[in-house]
């Protein structure tokens, strides 16, 4: 885990959700120091040099879109094609991967003969890896306001594309992101969404007439 992270500086590549403070140059500041964040940087970057292909959603995603609210959350949400599973299982792999299980520890969950490959990622709707570097949720999609799932083809074709030092990433949009968590409807999610619908407002404020 990182205690004292660099600054996350950003700049939006495409997409008309992409209009942030980070496109205009400004950097977002964090300082990571609660032990159960995970290392974002870390994460994306291993993900990335595979070749994985994914768009990020949840409370990382949050964060690069402006949000000034900390959450612990990675997840990810990938194309769904065998090869690209390919892909996303050898980046797990290499992060000394292991699928969490509710009810063991992680030494129990260790011994469990799961193979990280592309059969088992296509079966599962939801899992959540513990890595060397933070959990990480993987996701076949989210739901927008109606539950409805939208999954990695119709997220991304919204999503806005970045420059994390180095590393593109694939952001969820900001309404796909309130959506799923109007959905949602959790605690957690309830408080989030204030700063989420004032980033809106301000993206949609600097869009060209």
């Amino acid at each position: 885990m990182v205690a004292d992270w660099t600054p996350w500086t950003r700049s939006f590549a495409s997409s008309k959700s992409s209009r942030t403070n980070a496109s205009r140059g400004q950097p977002t500041r964090l300082w990571v120091t609660d032990p159960r964040a995970p290392d974002v940087r870390r994460l994306l970057e291993v993900l990335h040099r595979h070749g994985a292909e994914y768009i990020l959603v949840g409370g990382a995603a949050a964060t690069f879109l402006g949000a000034a609210r900390l959450t612990y959350d990675v997840d990810c949400v990938p194309k769904r094609e065998p090869e690209n599973l390919d892909r996303v299982a050898a980046a797990l792999r290499s992060l000394g991967a292991h699928l969490r299980v509710a009810g063991l520890t992680d030494d129990e969950a260790k011994q469990l003969p799961f193979p990280i490959d592309r059969h088992s990622l296509a079966q599962m709707e939801i899992s959540t890896w513990r890595t060397d570097a933070g959990d990480i949720d993987i996701l076949v999609g989210i739901p927008d306001q109606s539950g409805r799932l939208q999954g990695y083809d119709e997220l991304a074709s919204r999503g806005a594309v970045i420059d994390a030092q180095g590393t593109p990433i694939v952001i969820v949009a900001v309404d796909d992101l309130i959506g799923s968590k109007e959905w949602a409807n959790r605690p957690k999610d309830r408080d989030a969404l204030p700063e989420l619908r004032a980033l809106r407002s301000a993206i949609v404020a600097t869009e060209p007439d």
